[in-house]
């Protein structure tokens, strides 16, 4: 009779050991891997967006709003803010070109990029006809405006692609309030007394619209936002913190009298620092998996390089800075979506989008116990 192997007590830690060890080993993903699950993420992400805004959001400057009976007494301030998101959407050419050429190796942010420039574009056309008919502008002067405004040029705040994402989620969250804020207003529902007067439904009807179109592009940049988050956390997380530091609306330094349209907004209460804080920052945040700027830079700070099981150094803190279950429930979200719409026309049998998780993370919740 043959008897049991004899398993020394070295040998009975090892496999016990052995047996505790994650699936994924920590090291699964390179850096070509990480970018690969994020270009991927974004490909069909790009195409889940464009299928959507067809089916739900073609509009046109012209033809959608009833632009004969739009109103031309508005208040000063009103028609200041017109005027400055007028000259705000200007710059479309700029923000499409600068920022193509920065990702123009990506398939899904490039191709998005030029779809996204051209719903902006409807954007300009569309506040372009909200100060014609507003009828304090002669079209000389609109003419001559928008000239002076294209003799400026827009530059880039930051150089590198991912600083960019985050920034447009602010940016794009930012730019929605003020649509939002503004349509409280042409609805009668301004809560400052002297602006009550400035109802106009034409006005509504175009910044709800107008709205709704912002709303969609901040949520494309939050799920790639996510996307770097879940795949290159101590980048992403850094970078988005930057942006918070250092965040600017677009061509504030290039619009002449920029200030006068910042006193107007605030004025109104459409948008100033107060908005800014708890219904841009407070709300982009917690839709990023954070409590607040104050933890976030609390967990860069409590940042130390801690070894995994593989011997190598991981900075595990980042992940205590964010809500990385949740981060992840939201990724793998956005691949069933995509997933959805593959299976619409069969990509899903050919090259189907794969949630690919990130073993970091695996280690990190192996860590924390």
């Amino acid at each position: 009779m043959e008897h049991p192997p004899i398993i020394t007590p070295e040998e009975s830690i090892l496999q016990e050991l052995e047996s505790q060890r994650p699936n994924h080993a920590p090291t699964l993903l390179s850096r070509a891997e990480r970018h690969l699950a994020v270009e991927r993420g974004f490909l069909g992400l790009y195409r889940w967006y464009t299928a959507r805004s067809q089916e739900t959001r073609n509009w046109h400057p012209d033809l959608t709003f009833d632009w004969r009976n739009y109103r031309q007494d508005h208040s000063d301030d009103i028609h200041q803010i017109v005027e400055g998101f007028f000259a705000v959407e200007q710059y479309v050419p700029d923000y499409v070109v600068t920022l193509l050429r920065l990702i123009r190796r990506s398939h899904g942010r490039s191709h998005f990029h030029m779809r996204w420039g051209s719903e902006e574009e409807k954007h300009a056309d569309m506040w372009h006809n909200a100060v014609q008919f507003g009828g304090r502008r002669s079209r000389e002067w609109l003419e001559d405006y928008m000239f002076a405004l294209r003799g400026q040029e827009w530059k880039l705040p930051w150089d590198d692609p991912m600083h960019i994402c985050f920034y447009t989620v602010f940016q794009e969250r930012a730019t929605q309030v003020n649509y939002l804020n503004l349509g409280l207003v042409a609805k009668g529902e301004s809560p400052v007394e002297a602006y009550k007067n400035d109802e106009d439904p034409v006005l509504a009807h175009a910044a709800r619209v107008i709205a709704i179109d912002e709303a969609a592009h901040y949520n494309f940049f939050l799920e790639g936002a996510r996307l770097f988050l879940y795949y290159f956390p101590d980048e992403a997380v850094n970078a988005m913190v930057d942006i918070i530091r250092h965040f600017s609306m677009p061509a504030g330094d290039i619009i002449p009298d920029y200030a006068q349209l910042t006193e107007a907004l605030h004025r109104t209460t459409i948008f100033g620092p107060r908005q800014h804080y708890r219904d841009v920052v407070k709300v982009a945040l917690k839709n990023l998996g954070g409590d607040g700027l104050k933890a976030v830079e609390d967990g860069i700070r409590r940042s130390r390089e801690v070894p995994m099981e593989d011997g190598q150094m991981r900075t595990t803190a980042i992940f205590d800075s964010l809500d990385y279950d949740t981060i992840e429930a939201k990724v793998q979200q956005l691949i069933g979506r995509v997933n959805q719409h593959e299976a619409k026309f069969g990509l899903d049998k050919i090259a189907p989008t794969e949630f690919v998780p990130n073993p970091d993370i695996e280690a990190w919740r192996n860590q924390r116990g």
